[in-house]
Order: C-alpha cells, then sequence, then structure tokens
C-alpha cells in the first residue's frame, strides 16, 4: 500500500515538473519569428555558386583505360595478348563507370565533391 502511495506521489511529481508554467509573450515571439524570417530570406539569396563535379573521376578513369588499350593494341606484337590487355582495359573503365555511379547514388559523392565559387562583392 505504501509503495502505491510513493508511485502515485512520484507521477504527480513528474507531471508537475512537466507542466510548462511560463510562456514567452507573444511580441516576443513574434519579433523572434520575424528575425527567423529575415534570416531565411538572406540565406535564400545565396552569393555563392556551387558546381558538382562527381562525374570528372569517372571521366579520367574511362579516358586513361582507353588509352592503356590503344597503347596495348599498337605496342604489343603478339595479337592475342594485346586484345587481352585491351579487353581488361576495357573492362576497367567500365567498372570505374559503375563504381561512381554507386558511390554517386549511396555515399553522397554529388554533395562531397563539389566547388563553391563565391560571386564578387558578395560577403557572408
Amino acid at each position: 500500500m505504501a509503495n502505491k502511495n510513493f508511485e502515485n506521489n512520484l507521477n504527480e511529481l513528474i507531471r508537475a515538473s512537466m507542466e510548462l508554467g511560463d510562456k514567452p509573450s507573444s511580441e516576443l515571439n513574434s519579433r523572434l519569428k520575424a528575425e527567423l524570417y529575415q534570416k531565411e530570406a538572406a540565406m535564400s539569396r545565396k552569393h555563392i555558386h556551387s558546381i558538382s563535379l562527381w562525374f570528372v573521376p569517372m571521366i579520367l578513369n574511362f579516358i586513361s583505360f582507353t588509352l592503356f588499350a590503344a597503347v596495348a593494341l599498337l605496342v604489343i606484337s603478339n595479337p592475342y595478348i594485346s586484345k587481352l590487355i585491351a579487353g581488361i582495359c576495357l573492362y576497367m573503365g567500365i567498372v570505374g563507370i559503375l563504381i561512381t555511379l554507386l558511390g554517386a547514388k549511396r555515399a553522397n559523392l554529388k554533395e562531397n565533391i563539389t566547388v563553391h565559387i563565391q560571386k564578387r562583392g558578395a560577403s557572408l
């Protein structure tokens, strides 16, 4: 019986502490909202231009392995070995494209590889 009385008193204390007794005035609330809206409006007028460079590793990888394949076809005299090496190089170029696309989808590569350019005369 004493335990239930203690739990009821504890529940009443918890409920009493959770109630809000003082609320901010409506004037203060409206001033804070106005400041917040002004800051949001200032942020919406960005003075920074962003360029995403997520595709650059993919293009450089494909170009380099395509050039390796062309060099293998031109330099190696045995046609079977040259075609095998060229095929491996082209395969690596295609795999690089797939890995870059997977990274752009799963690891926020588009956001992580971004260049931000500040416009002239803009102050932050």
